[in-house]
């Protein structure tokens, strides 16, 4: 008898202590419970110059990308592709001038002339339009999550500038990314967020904000729209 009240007593203590010693939420696990009221600063850490987006292995190689904005869930899927290589270190990461000029192509069609990288820096681009309007993005706060259970997280705040004709026009956006394999294929969903450029609003909350549903298909080698801007 005595042992069976030992047993209850140990039950109750660990059941009433069981959610101390459940595993904390991760920042980004954290951001993604606050949408979307997401406001200014997050858990970004400033990359440094050398600093770049790593992905898992299992992102390697081209693929065909279709997103879907579900907030508006009647428009048609936006389709276009995405490459993922290794840098000079050995590192898997996106080819950012590639995958921005797909992306673009997709969006705005010839409107669009070129995307360039920053050869000093993965956190820099410039994107040249038609009409002399270029549009210069850098990243000024990044962080990454491998998840044990083969998810994978990504947060990136990008700083935007469209130059031209006029004032320069300032804005700034946070997409969070998760990431699962689904078979041969990668599963994805993104919450993004726009928000005032710097010192325009001191309460730093979202302006806007989408979400979006993401699927990566290995590219089919018999697809006849092979782009000849690929490198």
């Amino acid at each position: 008898m005595r042992v069976l009240l030992l047993l209850l007593m140990v039950a109750s203590i660990l059941l009433s202590a069981g959610t101390s010693w459940a595993a904390k939420p991760t920042p980004l696990e954290q951001r993604l419970t606050s949408w979307p009221e997401w406001q200014l600063p997050g858990p970004l850490p400033r990359p440094a110059t050398h600093d770049d987006l790593i992905y898992p292995d299992w992102f390697e190689g081209l693929w065909d990308l279709e997103s879907i904005d579900l907030d508006t869930p009647d428009d048609p899927p936006l389709t276009h592709q995405a490459r993922f290589h290794r840098d000079a270190n050995g590192r898997l990461v996106g080819d950012r001038s590639f995958n921005a000029t797909s992306i673009g192509l997709a969006l705005l069609g010839d409107q669009l002339l070129r995307v360039e990288t920053d050869p000093s820096s993965a956190n820099r681009q410039m994107a040249q339009f038609r009409n002399d309007q270029r549009l210069e993005t850098s990243v000024t706060g990044r962080r990454q999550e491998n998840h044990g259970n083969g998810s994978f997280l990504a947060d990136e705040l990008v700083l935007q500038i469209m130059r031209g004709p006029g004032p320069p026009r300032l804005s700034r956006i946070e997409t969070l990314s998760r990431y699962e394999r689904c078979g041969a294929d990668i599963c994805a969903e993104q919450w993004q967020a726009s928000y005032a450029p710097p010192g325009e609003d001191l309460r730093n909350k979202a302006l806007y904000s989408h979400h979006y549903r993401l699927r990566l298909s290995p590219f089919k080698q018999d697809n006849q729209e092979a782009k000849t801007w690929q490198k």
